[in-house]
Parts: structure tokens; sequence; C-alpha cells
């Protein structure tokens, strides 16, 4: 049955509170942070623990494995339980992995280490992307995230290449001990806990009515598929792009630099897509980035030098933050128990569970680095058609969800 057209109405509440937003982002921000120095620490696990460039991958993948898993485990009680005492929980266990990777150094127990410690991250952020997505005004929320996120981005990859391996993950489990200062500012539960939406609908003589809808559970199903998809190909390029450049003709300084300043680009990306999302909504903008995701990455597989990686990484990095805005305000839109919001990390990362270990085995068989970036590019364009699918469901049934900002 189709709801006809009209507005997507939200609500002001307790986690419009600058308090709650603020704590918030600064959780999220600690949460993923070993996913924003990935290039640097894929680096430093090489140079200084040895590790190889396929054990590299197999790690990385642990760690974002242990992220999507606490993510999940989480998502459950994060309508039920008291959300304070959940984020405790999840910075303990992230810490103590933390620290006793400062201890064991070898591959195998960096790699069960690693998958700990992102069960805790996981956790941790999946409670603080619900909270953000509590707000009335989800996009303007996680545009205010991830612009802080390029930041912290630039930040991290300015700094972490200059501590040691142990600096590193006393950097990780000191923004731990720091957010928890503020724990008292989350809100401890939900205000709402359905699938609904309440729409504006106009009438045949321009008079207005508010209609409550239900809606079908495979809308955020389908919007955790395709982040997954999406971060198949963040998780593989954001890894290897640092070390698939010391094999190219580009300067390894160059693209030690592109690191830090391509953060900043990423800046861009909030602004526009505040613009954008409020002029054509959140689909079809999407639609349209994931293509030309998939156009800058698969770009370098025809070989590397500075002026294609400056560009790849560049629009990668704008496009990245253009991406998480509308994915995650578009599971906001509909979900304000915080269930599905919870999993967002999830999707995030399995996919960057997946994508590394891609990579990684693409790499195995002496596919090279080109192999490496088609199949980033060809799993942007799955995600793609799966946003496309849903938005033409939703153009049928709710089309004021469909095209909502």
């Amino acid at each position: 049955m189709t709801a006809g057209s009209g507005n997507l109405l939200l609500h002001r509440t307790i986690f419009d509170s600058w308090q709650s937003m603020t704590v918030a982002i600064g959780i999220a921000l600690v949460g993923y942070s070993v996913t924003v120095g990935i290039p640097v620490i894929s680096t430093a696990w090489v140079v200084k623990l040895g590790f190889t460039d396929v054990q590299v991958g197999r790690v990385a993948g642990a760690d974002q494995a242990g992220f999507a898993l606490g993510a999940v485990l989480v998502s459950p009680f994060v309508a039920t339980l008291n959300r304070r005492i959940l984020i405790l929980i999840a910075a303990a266990v992230a810490v103590a992995a933390n620290a006793l990777c400062m201890t064991f150094v070898t591959y195998e127990w960096t790699l069960w280490l690693r998958l700990l410690a992102g069960i805790g991250s996981g956790a941790y952020t999946a409670l603080a992307i619900a909270t953000l997505g509590g707000t009335s005004k989800p996009a303007r929320a996680f545009n205010i995230l991830l612009f802080a996120f390029a930041f912290t981005q630039a930040g991290e990859l300015l700094a972490l290449p200059m501590l040691s391996m142990n600096g590193i993950y006393l950097v990780f489990i000191g923004g731990y001990v720091f957010s928890l200062l503020f724990l008292g500012w989350v809100p401890k539960h939900p205000v709402q806990k359905g699938l609904d939406v309440e729409v504006d609908l106009e009438e045949g003589a321009g008079e207005h009515h508010k209609e409550h809808l239900h809606v079908p559970a495979y809308v955020p199903w389908l919007v955790l598929t395709a982040v997954m998809f999406t971060y198949i190909n963040i998780g593989a390029y954001w890894t290897y792009i640092e070390l698939a450049s010391l094999n190219s003709d580009a300067s390894p300084d160059w693209v030690s630099q592109l690191l830090v300043y391509t953060s900043f680009f990423a800046i861009c990306g909030c602004a526009v897509a505040t613009v954008i999302s409020n002029r054509f909504g959140l689909a079809r903008p999407l639609l349209v980035t994931l293509v030309f995701q998939a156009i800058i990455v698969g770009m370098l597989a025809g070989g590397i030098d500075n002026t294609n990686i400056m560009i790849s990484m560049f629009s990668f990095n704008f496009c990245w933050i253009f991406v998480d805005v509308f994915q995650s305000a578009t599971v906001a839109n509909v979900d304000h128990s915080g269930r599905f919001l919870a999993l967002m990390p999830s999707a995030q990362g399995l996919g960057q569970i997946i994508g590394p270990n891609l990579a990684a085995s693409t790499l195995a068989i002496g596919l090279g680095y080109s192999g490496v970036f088609i199949m980033c590019a060809l799993s942007s364009l799955v995600a793609m058609l799966v946003y496309l699918f849903m938005y033409l469901r939703l153009k049928k049934t709710i089309p004021a969800l469909a095209d909502a900002s």
C-alpha cells in the first residue's frame, strides 16, 4: 500500500541536548580510532613487529571481526538495559586487550588480542551511534560526528607514526579512559522502540494530516547490507593503500603527507552532504556517490603514481564521509530504539573483516594490488545496487521516507 507523498516528521527528545550529542560524538571517535589509524597501524605492524603484508591483513581483519561482533552482542540490549553500564563494560574490555597487546607481541597473540580489543570497541561504538541516532535531525548529528572525525583522523595519521607500538596502544587506552569521565551525560534508555515513522500527508483540498506508518524490517536490514559492501571497499583500500604505494612509482613521503592532508578534505564532504541532503534527500545522492567511489578506487588498478593516488585519496576521503552521513541517517530515520543503529558498526566491521582478508587473499594468489583495487570497486557497485532496490521499493510504499533528508 502506498502512503502517498508527504514529509517525514521528527520530534526533539533528550537525545538532542548538547551534552548527549557531545558525549556520543566523543565515544564514537574513540571507538573508531583503530579503524581511522589502520594505514599507519598496518605499517607499524610490519616495520616495528615484523609482520608480513598478508599477516597485516589477517590482524586488521581480526580487529574488525571483533568490532562487528561487539556491536552484534550489544545491539539486543541497547533498548532495554542501562546504556551507561554497557558502555563501561565495553570500555573495560577494550582497555584490557590493548594493554595486553603491549606485553604479548607475537603474530598469534596479536591476532587474538586485536579480536578482543575489537569486541570492546565495537560495542562501545555501537552504543554511541545508537545514542547519536536518537536525535530529531540524524543527518545533522552524523554530519557533526564526521566533521570531528575528519580532524581526529588527520591527527591520528600525523601523530601515530611518531610513536612506538606501545605508544600507539597507550593512545587508544587514554581515549577510553578520558571519554568515560563524561559517562553521566549518556541517556540511559531510548524514547521510542518501534520501526515507525510519522508523515505529514497533503490531502486533495490542500489540507494536511499526520499519519503513523510502520516501516518494514527489510529497510534497515538492506541498509546494513549495503553498509557491509561499502566497507569491504573501505576496509581493503584503507588497509593497503600505503603499502600498495610502496611498490609503485609514487613517492613514499608524498603518500604519507597525503594520508594526513586528505583527511581534512573530508570536511568538505560533511559540508556538501548537508547541502545536498537538504535539497535532494539521502538516497539519490548516495547512489551517485557509490558509483563515483567505485571509479576512484578502480583507477588505481592500472598503476599508482603521485598524481592518480592524490586524486584517488582526496576523492576517497570525501566520499567516505559523504556516504557515512547518508547511511547512518537513513537508519536513524526509521529506528528510534537504537537496535538497528547499534548494528551499524557491526556492518562496518563485517565489511572490514571481509575487505582486508579478500585483499590479503588476492595478494596471496598473485593478482597484486591491481586485483585488490578492482575488488574494491566492485564492492562499491554492489552497495549501490542494494540501495537502488531499497529506494525503488520505498518510492512505491513510503515516498516520504524514500526521499527523506
